[in-house]
């Protein structure tokens, strides 16, 4: 089969967006304005395009951009995100219903859609990986270590596609050639931990440190930290625990040996630095995708997490949302008062716009009246103030709101220039503290504390702090678990942590009670790819 690559590309990943999608049932893919493989390989820019092309469409499926594939589901399947029904608008068809109540179906639309953008995702680096293996690279001015660089970092970032896929769907195929075979097998979710295993210990030490020349793209840093996550769930994915694989890959983040922005990573100084519009600088980012506004490749978050165009005049920016996402009341409870990621990371009460006291007005059941973002979510503009309310009961008003990445204002040099950060250095510190937690059979050592503490106080005030701060008695694994959710709250990563801690499908929050059914730690494979691929088998649980 003729393969393509898209000659509209450029060399910045900023500048590499394109958003053309195509079904992945066979991991093929159709492009446009195409040329032949055979004469675009020309030079080392052309190598570094093809290269590069993966991590572009990686966006549409790991960041909450719009499309609801992997973050929708870690999100709003967990404890502390809802899209709840708000009057007329956001039932769409019951489906973040069924995401919070742990309902859903193999046929559920988003869930089909998140199949196919994860496996496109696959066939763009195996095309690209089958493209530049045949290639005399001497020819292009390149040299063996530069080539196999980059056949490096394609072949961990094949094996982070996987990885979310298993997260995901456990029981999947493995396929690493484009369109062969035609109908792939499934295989168990222990063997594709297996490869996945396999690729990232045997490509990661290949890798090249990171440094600013590799923000965006794959370094040691970003391998090591896949590897971390991919030990820290070993018990869950594979049935073998594996905490001290974990303690060791996370050892090779923190001791500096696998680079780190400006030097060595460290933690950021304040709440701030990691999600604002200038935190490609921040030292604490392990690997990201580098999205630019100038270079025409924006982090748009505004359409989960805005609130409708109102959202502009309060924060002084061009964009405004659909009014979907709010954090649920238990959730925000989660945080104290003095908590200072409370106030920096939420919007909530009384909204005004930007710079003064003039009250933004409501525009649905609030119409006419000041808009004021409630921890309830239920129907109070009609004199409900006590119940605990329901995923049907939502106003415009409902649920504290995103304001953890902060854009700037329009007349910002920076404006929207964030990077939407995938791993940074606090999780690492998170990780290797619960590894060495669960092998001291669930209690804290003062390693794991001081590892915990160190991200923790950023979060409160000087005089707050003494008071605040763990200790061996009081971290317990499921004080760690709350920890982990006020840390990485918006992060896409709920889903997996609880799971991991026992709490998916045991645990109640807020509209959700508890399954108890281990067939919803994985969800189904959609229909549609059932019958377009006789050899898929579906999940335990699930109706073919």
């Amino acid at each position: 089969m003729k393969k393509y690559i898209n000659k509209a590309l450029f060399i910045s990943i900023a500048s590499l967006f394109m958003a053309s999608l195509s079904n992945c049932t066979k991991l093929d893919e159709k492009l446009y304005n195409e040329l032949n493989e055979k004469n675009f390989y020309n030079n080392k820019l052309e190598v570094m395009q093809a290269s590069l092309r993966p991590f572009t469409h990686m966006q549409a499926w790991i960041a909450p951009t719009g499309q609801s594939a992997y973050y929708y589901h870690s999100e709003l399947s967990s404890d502390q995100l809802a899209w709840p029904q708000k009057g007329r608008h956001g039932y769409d068809g019951g489906d973040h219903f069924r995401q919070h109540y742990h309902t859903w179906t193999p046929n559920e639309g988003r869930m089909r859609g998140t199949w196919e953008l994860m496996w496109t995702g696959v066939g763009y680096v195996n095309s690209a990986i089958e493209d530049l293996s045949k290639l005399d690279y001497v020819k292009l001015g390149m040299t063996e270590t530069e080539m196999k660089s980059i056949l490096a970092e394609l072949k961990v970032l094949r094996a982070f596609h996987y990885m979310k896929i298993m997260d995901l769907w456990g029981n999947v195929p493995i396929v690493t050639t484009v369109a062969e075979p035609l109908n792939p097998p499934t295989q168990s979710r222990k063997e594709v931990f297996e490869f996945v295993q396999s690729e990232l210990e045997t490509y990661v030490p290949a890798l090249q440190p990171y440094s600013n020349a590799l923000i965006g793209r794959v370094s040691q840093a970003a391998g090591y930290a896949m590897l971390s996550e991919l030990y820290l769930n070993a018990e869950k994915w594979h049935g073998t625990p594996m905490w001290d694989k974990c303690i060791e890959a996370s050892d090779k983040i923190i001791s500096g040996s696998a680079g780190g922005i400006n030097g060595g990573p460290k933690l950021a100084p304040d709440l701030e630095l990691n999600f604002s519009n200038v935190n490609k600088t921040s030292p604490e980012a392990l690997f990201q995708v580098a999205y630019s506004r100038k270079g025409g490749f924006e982090f748009g978050w505004g359409g989960f997490f805005m609130g409708y165009d109102s959202m502009k005049e309060v924060l002084n920016v061009g964009y405004g949302g659909w009014n979907a996402f709010v954090v649920i009341p238990s959730a925000f409870d989660a945080y104290s008062d003095n908590d200072l990621r409370k106030k920096e990371w939420f919007l909530f009460g009384p909204q005004y716009k930007y710079g003064t006291t003039t009250p933004v007005m409501g525009s649905e059941e609030w119409s006419g009246k000041p808009l004021v973002f409630v921890n309830s979510i239920r129907r109070e503009s009609e004199g409900d103030l006590t119940s605990e309310g329901s995923m049907a009961e939502g106003e415009e008003n409902s649920g504290a709101r995103f304001n953890k990445y902060k854009s700037g204002t329009l007349d910002d040099p920076n404006y929207l220039e964030n990077h939407y950060i995938l791993y940074r250095l606090t999780e690492i510190y998170f990780n290797k503290a619960e590894a060495i937690m669960r092998k001291n059979g669930g209690s804290a050592t003062s390693e794991a504390v001081e590892l915990i503490n160190e991200s923790r106080k950023r979060a409160f005030s000087a005089a707050d702090w003494p008071a605040e701060q763990y200790t061996t008695a009081s971290l317990t694994l499921d004080e760690l678990l709350a920890e982990r959710g006020r840390e990485f709250i918006f992060e896409g990563k709920r889903r997996t942590d609880l799971i991991r801690f026992g709490k998916y499908i045991n645990g109640a929050w807020w509209d959700h009670e508890p399954t108890g059914d281990i067939n919803k730690e994985v969800y189904p494979i959609p229909h549609t790819q059932i019958a377009a691929n006789p050899n898929l088998i579906q999940n335990p649980g699930y109706e073919n």
